[in-house]
Order: C-alpha cells, then structure tokens, then sequence
C-alpha cells in the first residue's frame, strides 16, 4: 500500500519542520528579547541534530541501511529532546517553593565548566528553566516542544521501518 508521502517527502519534512521551529526560536530569542534557559538551548541542540540527519537522510544513499541508521539517529534527537522538554514542562509546574535556584547562562555554563559537568547542568535545568515567558494557546514553548519532539519522533518510527520497496523516492 502506498503511503501519504513518499520517504523524501517524509524526510524533507523531518528537516523542514525543525528548521522552521529553530527560526522561529531565533526570532522568540533576537527580536522579542525572551532569553533561552539551559534545557532551551538543549532543546535547539536536539532539534538541530533532528534536522542534521534528516538532511542526510535526505540527501545521502537511499539504501535500507542508511535510512535505518539514520532514522534511528533522529529518534535518538527525538527522545532526548522529548525528555529534556518533559524535565522543563515538570520544572514549571512545580510549586514557586520547590523551584530549583536560578543558575547561570547557557554562555558562562559553556564557558566556565567542563563539558561532561556542564552537560549535566544543561540537562538538569535551573530555575530560570520554570519560568514560562511566552505561550501560545495557553501552552508554553517547552510544551510545544513536547508536542513537536512527540509527532517527530512518530514519523522517524514510520520512516525507520518503512520497506525499501518504496520506491517513490
């Protein structure tokens, strides 16, 4: 049975939509002033490696290897972008009382510690990861990213298992 999409258009959106989302954080963080906390900026990071691979799956060899490979390696961003925006979406609805500490910026995170210490930092999240500063339809940036990771993270399962035989390249 043929499907909705073929797997370069499946691909192509793969890398489309991250890219679209980055943009937009951009633009969220360089005109409206809305500074990212450290599991924002770990958030890009993941939406980045999505669209990297996505990319190279889209231009790189089309044979079942590859596209296994390289889908596995986007359900890997998928994942660890999901569960960093789950952490951030768990940190804002705590209680103003349980609220970790602000801690530093992303920049003196990055430049100050070790990369396996600032990596843990990054993962961790601070305080300033609880603040919600903008939202849209009453959900804020990490819960749209949850939703996005989530509907991404289907596609690359579909596209990881979906047969050579598609030759609607």
């Amino acid at each position: 049975m043929k499907g909705f999409l073929t797997y370069r258009q499946t691909a192509a959106a793969l890398f489309l939509i991250p890219a679209a989302l980055l943009s937009f954080g951009y633009y969220l963080q360089f005109v409206e002033g809305i500074e990212p906390c450290p599991l924002c900026m770990t958030q890009r990071l993941c939406f980045y490696f999505v669209a990297m691979f996505a990319l190279l799956s889209l231009i790189g060899s089309q044979s079942l290897l590859w596209r296994r490979i390289s889908n596995a390696l986007i359900m890997l961003g998928t994942i660890t972008g999901l569960s960093t925006a789950a952490r951030q979406l768990w940190l804002q609805n705590l209680p103003a009382d349980q609220v970790p500490a602000c801690g530093p910026s992303f920049e003196f995170i990055i430049q100050t510690f070790p990369l396996s210490e600032a990596i843990g930092i990054m993962f961790k999240g601070t305080g300033d990861c609880a603040e919600v500063s903008w939202t849209f339809l009453g959900l804020s940036i990490a819960a749209w990213s949850f939703i996005f990771f989530s509907g991404l993270l289907l596609v690359a399962a579909a596209q990881l298992f979906r047969p050579l035989a598609d030759r609607n390249l």
